[in-house]
């Protein structure tokens, strides 16, 4: 089950940037926003319903500070982000202002570190539901791991329009749909990375399970924040985006709910 759901989320990152093939002069302005939109919430749902409320609900015997793990976690999450978004030279695919260190990488290396810099914390939330789940016994494991795996699924479903609507802008930069779809895909590799990086710290350090889903919901939160709805640009087709946030939301939750 742990392979099936770290290779899923890989295999979907690559199929989106597969659309490149597809669509020979890129996509329009409306499915981009659908695209962004539905990714953003599925994201701002697994935030709540896998990783916030497990971790208010794994802090109980806090008693009413049952909530403090959770907030101090999410906003350490969302500081880790803001960190490397200070530190790693990138640019955003609507962004001609560039990000982090000064420095002579090429624009296309740096489209691609804002990629890999997103993919981060959506590999690190499937890693820790995994790790928690090893960390389980009995029963509870076995919801667990059904847990897990429909966080990854739900992560995997948001990283095929995804992967799309990042390679295609990726393409018109380098003049070459091969290359833009082999940025994709590598960049999808940092995401299982990222989960083996997540799994093996919550199933050895387990008194910090509520921080860890905490903080992965924070760094995933400040991604849909800084980078998916603005991309999105739901202000110029404001219905077609906000259903696809909305319809995003609905799936995920629905995975989490019946799979959990």
């Amino acid at each position: 089950m742990i392979i099936f759901g770290v290779s899923f989320i890989f295999i979907m990152t690559s199929a989106g940037s597969a659309l490149i093939y597809l669509f020979r002069n890129g996509i329009s302005e409306k499915l981009n926003t659908i695209f962004l939109g539905f990714a953003a919430g599925i994201m701002i749902a697994a935030s709540i319903w896998s990783l916030l409320i497990p971790s208010i609900e794994q802090s109980d015997f806090l008693g009413n500070l049952a909530f403090l793990p959770a907030t101090l976690g999410f906003l350490l999450g969302g500081l880790f982000l803001f960190g490397i978004d200070k530190i790693v030279p990138h640019f955003h695919n609507d962004s001609k202002q560039e990000e982090g260190v000064k420095n002579k990488l090429s624009r296309s290396t740096k489209l691609f570190l804002a990629i890999a810099i997103h993919n981060v914390p959506e590999g690190l939330a499937v890693g820790f539901a995994f790790g928690v789940a090893l960390a389980t016994q009995g029963t509870v494991q076995a919801a667990s791991f059904a847990s897990a795996l429909g966080l990854a699924i739900g992560i995997g479903l948001q990283n095929f329009p995804e992967g799309a609507a990042v390679s295609l802008p990726m393409a018109e930069e380098l003049g070459s749909r091969n290359k833009a779809f082999a940025y994709g895909v590598f960049s999808g590799i940092i995401e299982p990375i990222a989960a083996l990086v997540g799994i093996i710290l919550a199933s050895s350090l387990t008194t910090l399970m509520p921080w860890f889903l905490s903080f992965a919901a924070g760094a995933m939160m400040y991604v849909v924040a800084e980078e998916l709805i603005p991309g999105a640009h739901l202000s110029e087709d404001s219905h077609w985006g906000t259903w696809s946030v909305m319809v995003g939301f609905v799936i995920m939750m629905i995975l989490d709910v019946a799979l959990g």
